[in-house]
């Protein structure tokens, strides 16, 4: 069938289907959207797995109606790579049911450009284990079998997770603001993964199973490059990071959203918030003190991280609890050294890509480290973002006795950035919200999206930037991420996981009258619609008592360190 036939246009009642290169073509009403991609799917490159529809999100079993606007999106698409990665979770979790009956899967954080997985009362994992899981997986994609959806009414859902034991799904969909639920089966198991899945097992072609004890990656690819995976990278020390979190929400018997939300109905999420904000005060310390026992070979403190990871709060309360151990830093910005405008490189888009380290000037930078660090005076520049030109205005620095340098800013993991200073006379330090909260065992929560609230919140409060730039802007906050700070996390000396388990119910209030603001008739509804879903699950949680050093009010206000 080829895709002109299948689809005759007719332009009475028909709908318009957006095809690649802005091709645009009028068809009937009243067919799913499954039927359309099969009959167009020619035209794409990749699996079709969702459509845009009028800007919302619909999965391939809608019908749109006479007069819509429909938008395919495949996998290389940032929504169709989060319903391929959802449904293969979701054959994950059927795999291992068929061959561990008794295992519980737990999807527990991302790491290696995949997701770490456990399975817990299967006895311990091996790589045969692993192999015959993945194996199984194969089995099921090579059968083609449907993911089958049906909506039940929410006490109906209730009683299925009761029944299967999943009592975290059970708990959680009590704050649930809705009468009814989509599930999705596979063979016998049913299933919510929070969203839409492919249509069939048959889409899920691209991935790979990874021992790696004492569980599993689940590898898969990127948008970027959707019928490959990606290089597999070690990240040692994110993983024990991640572990450090898992141990902290132990510690506040919170791991899952509904045990959050239970604490705030139950009145105890004033303590949750101050067991948290201890955690981190106490590992800001242990911080401090190994900066303490090598000050003798240390001169340069690095500070980096993406967006919105708190960074500057985190540099603030460092440089306090150095205080505390007898020693002073002394803070140099990295903003100061930007290029003169017509020097700074373009992105790919032809924009000024002020996130790129050649758009700092290096050799000047390494002058004044050097210089300072041999106990010189030097005369800073200052950039001017109005005329985009560094101006020297008679600011002297120089370091005092046993004074730090401190730099923040998010090259400072990479040594291109630094290279006059020796390796042994730095300590690099990397700054992330590492989110270890998790909907439920099945469900992660992904660190950008608290991030991009953090954002949308701080942008509103004070750059007066309203929410559908900040999200417009994001896809190229996060490819500069990708290119700038996560090749180089790994070679950091000390990782800050900057997340806090109670901040999403802080952010709630605030994020939400933002992002309903967007209108439906902008490209960014689709990803507000979408924030909003996921914050629907979370029981809000005043920020009153958020305490004031907290790397939380960077975002929300009223900081002391502002």
């Amino acid at each position: 069938m080829t895709k002109e036939r299948a689809v005759t246009p007719e332009r009475a009642g028909g709908i318009r289907v957006l095809l690649p290169g802005g091709r645009r073509l009028e068809v009937p009403s009243g067919q799913t959207l499954l039927d359309l991609s099969l009959a167009l799917r020619d035209n794409f490159p990749h699996d079709i797995v969702a459509a845009r529809v009028d800007n919302s999100l619909k999965d391939l079993n809608h019908k749109p109606g006479p007069g819509s606007e429909v938008g395919f999106i495949d996998i290389s698409h940032g929504d169709g790579m989060r319903i391929y990665r959802r449904s293969l979770t979701f054959l994950l979790i059927a795999a291992a049911r068929d061959l561990f009956p008794r295992g519980l899967v737990m999807v527990e954080h991302s790491l290696g450009k995949g997701l770490y997985c456990e399975i817990q009362g299967a006895g311990p994992l091996t790589r045969s284990s692993v192999a015959a899981l993945e194996r199984r997986m194969r089995e099921l994609v090579k059968e083609d079998l449907p993911f089958i959806k049906e909506r039940l009414s929410m006490e109906e859902a209730r009683e299925i997770f009761a029944a299967q034991g999943d009592t975290d799904k059970f708990d959680l969909l009590k704050y649930r603001p809705k009468e009814h639920l989509d599930l999705y089966s596979l063979g016998p198991l049913r299933d919510y993964l929070y969203g839409y899945l492919v249509p069939s097992t048959g889409c899920l072609k691209h991935f790979a199973l990874r021992f790696y004890l004492p569980g599993l990656i689940l590898r898969f690819p990127d948008e970027d490059n959707p019928a490959a995976l990606p290089p597999y990278r070690e990240q040692p020390q994110l993983f024990g990071i991640f572990r450090e979190a898992e141990h902290w929400n132990a510690i506040l018997g919170v791991d899952t959203v509904g045990a959050l939300n239970a604490h705030i109905e139950e009145g105890r999420g004033a303590d949750i918030m101050r067991v948290a904000e201890a955690l981190h005060e106490k590992k800001v310390g242990h911080i401090a003190d190994i900066i303490k026992a090598e000050q003798d070979r240390l001169k340069l403190i690095l500070i980096a991280g993406p967006s919105s990871s708190g960074k500057t709060s985190f540099a603030q309360r460092l440089r306090i609890q150095l205080l505390v151990n007898g020693m002073k830093t002394l803070p140099l910005s990295l903003d100061d050294y930007f290029l003169d405008r017509e020097r700074t490189p373009l992105d790919e888009k032809g924009e000024y890509d002020f996130e790129a380290l050649e758009a700092v000037e290096l050799e000047l930078f390494n002058e004044h480290l050097t210089a300072l660090i041999r106990g010189e005076e030097v005369e800073l520049p200052t950039y001017n973002f109005k005329t985009g030109r560094r101006e020297f205005r008679g600011r002297p620095l120089q370091l005092q006795p046993g004074q730090l340098l401190m730099v923040e800013g998010i090259h400072g993991l990479n040594e291109r950035l630094t290279e006059a200073i020796p390796r042994g006379s730095k300590l690099k330090i990397y700054v992330s919200a590492l989110t270890s909260l998790n909907m439920d065992r099945h469900n992660r929560i992904h660190t950008t999206d608290t991030r991009l609230l953090r954002r949308l919140v701080r942008d509103s409060q004070f750059r007066n930037h309203k929410a559908a730039d900040t999200i417009k802007r994001w896809p190229s906050v996060r490819r500069g991420e990708e290119k700038n700070i996560f090749l180089f996390q790994e070679e950091s000396d000390v990782m800050f996981n900057s997340a806090l388990t109670y901040e999403l119910a802080v952010l709630k209030p605030f994020a939400e009258p933002l992002l309903q603001t967007i209108p439906p008739d902008t490209g960014e509804h689709m990803e507000a619609k979408r924030l909003l879903h996921f914050l629907q699950y979370f029981l809000p949680f005043e920020p009153e008592e958020v305490p004031f050093n907290s790397i939380l009010r960077e975002f929300i206000g009223k900081s002391c360190f502002f």
